[in-house]
């Protein structure tokens, strides 16, 4: 099937345009501060809702110039270095989730830091809520109709005209389901369970664990946006979520401390 032509601009507000990226990133960012809110009240309570207030604005910070930085350093350097002024479009798209992960944890560590608790204490309830705001995400990069699918044969593949005329794979709206959907019901339920919310880092690495499965099985369906020549059995998305698997089984997989607490 052909690609719906989706109007860039999902809101108009007189002059001011609000691209449907931008609006993803809006709105997953507000369901997913809304969504620790409520998680953090369940118990051990290791953080307070002033203390999420405040952090949010650190990582939204966090999400926003580690996701630009990421793009821009990870995926297309050689691009943006040829159009400078093309890294500050933000609401063109162009945001890399691993860049993102780096913001974030970098404000979480610098505001755990602060507060004097562990930054475990803010990532075990952020990680629950990130996929909303990967879901949104992903949906947006359909709209966009960037990230495009490999070609395939399957009934359901669309043509993205302004990519070319070949059927390709909705790879986004697979990685919406796997990266969000999935893995969000995955860590509802783990979050449910007094004894994996007691230890600290647990959902931190459940998330890790879960994120680099989801994004290496969507990869395979992905068409590669970096040439990797003789190791093309591979995508550097995959590459790049091995160190994040291994971190979270680290954290998943390691002895509790005695009388794990908030410190």
């Amino acid at each position: 099937m052909m690609f719906p032509e989706f109007d860039p601009v999902a809101l108009q507000i007189g002059p001011i345009a609000i691209r449907w990226y931008a609006l993803a990133y809006i709105v997953g960012i507000l369901l997913a501060w809304r969504y620790c809110i409520w998680q953090a009240q369940l118990p051990p309570q290791r953080v307070s809702r002033t203390q999420f207030d405040d952090l949010l604005f650190w990582v939204t910070i966090g999400i926003i110039a580690g996701g630009r930085l990421g793009q821009v350093l990870l995926w297309e350097p050689s691009v943006y270095l040829a159009n400078p002024l093309e890294i500050f479009k933000i609401w063109k798209g162009g945001m890399a989730f691993h860049g993102g992960l780096i913001g974030v944890i970098v404000a979480i560590v610098l505001y755990a830091r602060s507060q004097k608790l562990s930054p475990f204490a803010f990532s075990d309830v952020i990680a629950v809520s990130a996929p909303i705001g990967l879901f949104l995400g992903r949906v947006a990069n359909f709209v966009n109709g960037e990230l495009v699918g490999r070609p395939t044969d399957v009934p359901w593949a669309f043509i993205f005209p302004h990519i070319d005329n070949v059927p390709r794979h909705p790879s986004q709206l697979y990685q919406a389901a796997l990266e969000g959907i999935v893995l969000f019901l995955f860590l509802f339920w783990a979050a449910r369970q007094q004894r994996i919310r007691e230890r600290l880092g647990m959902m931190t690495g459940l998330f890790l664990i879960g994120y680099a499965i989801a994004r290496s099985i969507g990869e395979v369906f992905r068409e590669p946006e970096v040439s990797l020549g003789a190791y093309s059995f591979v995508t550097w998305g995959q590459i790049l979520s091995v160190p994040m698997f291994l971190f979270g089984l680290y954290l998943v997989m390691r002895k509790p401390r005695m009388a794990e607490g908030g410190k």
